[in-house]
């Protein structure tokens, strides 16, 4: 019986003769580590991923990032530049959401005031222009901030604007994302956003539903949602059709999608599957330690 099993061993680890003098017990140990044994990433492939440029710009270059993406099995680099986007192409990569450039933080001026319509609708069109010639399927949208506009007229003013630039996005096949904040974290400016009219995801979800277009829905950032609303796979559900677009990180934090924080990710993928969500789901956390582990860790843990 000995034999026989290190036989079968020996034929599927490709051992040499010398390996038969592996005891039972470490041969048994072995096989099973190498049954075991994966390239790290996607296996399932049901939620299509997608890495956040902005979170990992520091450690990798676009070029780098590419490759790590590739490696994963994920499909796409967002928010980044369409400067970028010929390196993307070169990797067979989209760009899953495009960013508008507001020449500052894009969520600062948005839609929610009148003022702002004529320049954030210019860098709109052009974003919409960058996506539709590659195949990116969407370009981001915000609220804004306050300042001195009501939420009624926020809330207004940003369907009459994104009513008339949904038409543009309509004729490119691109869709606009509406993307909900939390403004509960003013530990840092990448982590909360105090001051932003869209905070709420029923407030959002209302404005999409108004501006009444297939080429309208939301940005659903699970991190915001959670620190805002929480119940979080009700709301998914709540969403359903409306999501074009999904971001992740760990709460608190904006950290890895570990042990360390709050948030049940799988569960929260499984309903977006029960939903039929087609979209990509970015990976959006900021590295506290090795990025690859944890973009690794966070890949497969979405990867229901």
């Amino acid at each position: 019986m000995k034999t026989s099993r290190r036989k079968l061993i020996r034929n599927a680890l490709g051992m040499t003769a010398g390996a038969a003098a592996i005891t039972p017990v470490a041969a048994d140990d072995r096989i099973q580590r190498f049954i075991l044994k994966k390239k790290g990433g996607v296996r399932k492939g049901r939620i299509n991923q997608s890495v956040v440029s902005w979170c990992f710009a520091e450690y990798w270059s676009t070029d780098k990032m590419c490759r790590v993406a590739k490696d994963l099995g994920c499909k796409s680099i967002e928010l980044i530049s369409p400067d970028e986007f010929p390196t993307l192409k070169k990797h067979g990569l989209t760009c899953a959401i495009t960013p508008i450039d507001m020449g500052g933080p894009p969520f600062v001026q948005g839609w929610n005031n009148p003022k702002y319509h004529e320049k954030v609708g210019a860098a709109t069109r052009k974003a919409i222009d960058a996506a539709s010639e590659l195949g990116s399927p969407n370009v981001i949208a915000f609220n804004g901030y306050a300042e001195d506009v009501s939420l009624e007229d926020g809330a207004a003013n940003c369907v009459k604007g994104l009513k008339g630039i949904v038409k543009y996005a309509e004729k490119k096949n691109v869709t606009l994302c509406l993307e909900m904040l939390n403004t509960r974290d003013d530990s840092d400016p990448n982590k909360g956003h105090p001051g932003y009219q869209g905070d709420h995801i029923d407030y959002c979800l209302d404005i999409v539903k108004k501006v009444g277009s297939p080429n309208m829905k939301l940005l659903f950032d699970i991190y915001h949602v959670q620190i805002m609303d929480g119940d979080v796979i009700r709301r998914v559900h709540e969403c359903g059709e409306h999501i074009g677009h999904v971001h992740t990180a760990g709460n608190p934090g904006r950290g890895e999608l570990d042990n360390d924080q709050e948030i049940n990710y799988p569960p929260i993928m499984k309903a977006l599957l029960d939903i039929g969500y087609k979209g990509f789901v970015g990976q959006e956390f900021i590295p506290t330690r090795d990025p690859l582990q944890g973009l690794t860790e966070a890949v497969e843990l979405c990867d229901v």
